[in-house]
């Protein structure tokens, strides 16, 4: 039975992400130019699989909980206008510096945005306060963290799923949240692994937040704090953490 239930949302986000990137690729709105990027390797892709990822992952977390959906929904836009209208700068620090003689940064968007979100959600999703806004910080953070790892073709998603592996073995909403990011990662990993489209902020902001949905749902108080610790850490070392994506095998 609990196979069952997480090869559902698994199966979902999957189908609704390989669908959604082959509708993009097809007819890509505004011309194709408008969603082609070049990698880090000088290659040119496409970033078909970021909205995709996006609507299969926040559909699937919106039928086990709809905040948990509106949070990955909510984090796939945010992430989609910094691809649109994102600048060279990274890090919270340049977009903070930018916002003190204010310059709002498509950053500073996403940073607000994608954490107003995970509150929103982690106040729905847990009753008591200390909860709700532990809720938001592990929301926002894993939003944030698969986004600090994608560096390099299919890291970002490839992490999705190991990260989100442990949460299978869970009962109830937290299992099958796990498998709906896990669904549309694995359904994307193997054209991003081979360089033909790119996850961008949209795919990885939406994945994070669904990842993090998981976390929330599947922990009490003391795992909360626990993730949301090390998500904090990891925020705080962004760019050691996004060197360490570059050196793994991929």
């Amino acid at each position: 039975m609990i196979v069952k239930r997480t090869c559902r949302p698994l199966l979902l986000a999957a189908a609704l992400t390989r669908t959604g990137q082959a509708v993009l690729r097809a007819a890509p709105p505004g011309g194709r130019a408008r969603w082609e990027r070049t990698n880090h390797a000088g290659r040119s892709v496409g970033l078909y699989a970021g909205p995709a990822v996006a609507v299969g992952a926040g559909i699937a977390a919106a039928r086990v909980h709809p905040a948990a959906g509106a949070a990955v929904l909510a984090a796939g836009v945010c992430g989609a206008y910094d691809d649109v209208a994102g600048d060279h700068r990274r890090g919270f620090r340049a977009h903070l510096r930018a916002l003190r003689h204010g310059e709002i940064t498509s950053g500073a968007v996403k940073l607000f945005g994608i954490s107003a979100a995970g509150l929103a959600a982690g106040a729905v999703l847990k009753e008591r306060p200390a909860d709700k806004l532990l809720a938001g910080v592990v929301i926002a953070g894993s939003a944030h963290l698969v986004n600090l790892l994608d560096v390099r073709p299919g890291r970002a998603a490839g992490a999705v799923l190991a990260l989100g592996a442990p949460g299978l073995l869970r009962q109830g909403p937290g299992a099958r949240l796990a498998a709906g990011a896990m669904g549309a990662a694995a359904a994307v990993l193997p054209d991003d692994a081979r360089q033909r489209v790119m996850l961008g902020d949209t795919g990885a902001h939406a994945l994070g937040a669904a990842l993090g949905a998981a976390v929330v749902a599947g922990n009490r108080r003391a795992g909360l704090l626990a993730h949301a610790v090390a998500l904090v850490a990891a925020a705080c070392c962004g760019d050691r953490v996004s060197a360490l994506a570059r050196t793994l095998p991929g």
